[in-house]
């Protein structure tokens, strides 16, 4: 299930089956939330004041997360971007599949990718349910890269933030959140890590106002989309034609995420490169003033 996107009771990317279980985990959890999560609060502090600091660090957190990341990793991030950009609405009307849950974004950026010569795959995951953890399904992409004669699988998400939106959001986590990439491209090992960090923000945030963690948002079915079993498929099955104006909105507003980022990384540098700079000159000028007070 891809509860990814729960906005206004809809649930957006997941199949029929998936959103009949959401809705029964929504209801569950708006009857009896309060009593089966509240073991969930243990990692932040119990004041407000301690909970700020605390989504402070898992910022910071955050922040070094991005800059951990190998370069044939951020080559591809750059490629992603590139071709998420290049999708018009043709590439998504080519695609048949239904019902249509961003699906065809996804095989239409594969597509793209394999025609560049990568080995990419739509992949479609399958958990079962145990404990307090529902059984779900969900749907990503994956690109396997030769890497110094090892085969590394990398994950792409194409509408990360999305999957760790919650209810009325502190403006600290709003702050990591934005922090996240627009569209994930990584290891699953840096992705537990981000998982980790943002299910913890989370509980910061609804703990401030005092509100408990909801069962789609815990570190286990987070988890469960991308470490359950799943199967690579490079094209959607054949099906009817079917509508795509949410998934033409939807793209839209990735795209304008994206151009929203890389725009933002790019007034960045300059300022970095301009400061460096001018430390270089004032070093050179302090070290010119004390020869010639010599």
């Amino acid at each position: 299930m891809d509860c990814g996107v729960y906005r206004g009771g809809e649930v957006w990317g997941g199949s029929e089956e998936s959103e009949h279980d959401l809705g029964l985990m929504v209801s569950d959890f708006m009857e009896n939330g309060n009593a089966s999560v509240g073991s969930d609060y243990s990692w932040c502090s119990t004041d407000s004041d301690s909970s700020l600091s605390d989504l402070a660090l898992l910022a910071d957190k955050t922040s070094f997360s991005k800059m951990l990341v190998a370069q044939y990793e951020s080559d591809l991030l750059s490629i992603v971007n590139s071709l998420m950009l290049s999708i018009n609405d043709s590439d998504l009307h080519s695609v048949k599949s239904a019902p249509c849950n961003a699906s065809c974004i996804r095989y239409s950026l594969v597509k793209h990718l394999r025609l560049s010569g990568y080995d990419a795959a739509v992949c479609a995951s399958k958990w079962q349910g145990s404990g307090k953890v529902p059984g779900g399904d969900h749907e990503y992409i994956d690109v396997v890269i030769s890497n110094n004669g090892n085969a590394d699988r990398l994950i792409i998400e194409i509408d990360f933030r999305s999957h760790f939106e919650i209810a009325r959001a502190v403006d600290s986590y709003d702050r990591i959140l934005n922090i996240l990439p627009v569209v994930y491209v990584g290891s699953l090992t840096r992705l537990k890590q981000l998982l980790q960090i943002m299910v913890d923000a989370a509980k910061c945030s609804l703990k401030q106002n005092s509100m408990p963690l909801p069962p789609w948002r815990s570190l286990a079915y987070m988890q469960a989309k991308w470490h359950s079993h799943y199967q690579r498929k490079f094209s959607p099955e054949e099906t009817k034609l079917s509508s795509h104006k949410k998934c033409i909105g939807h793209l839209k507003r990735l795209q304008s995420l994206l151009h929203s980022e890389i725009e933002g990384e790019r007034t960045l540098k300059p300022i970095n490169c301009d400061n460096n700079w001018r430390l270089k000159l004032d070093r050179r000028r302090h070290s010119s003033f004390n020869n010639r007070a010599l």
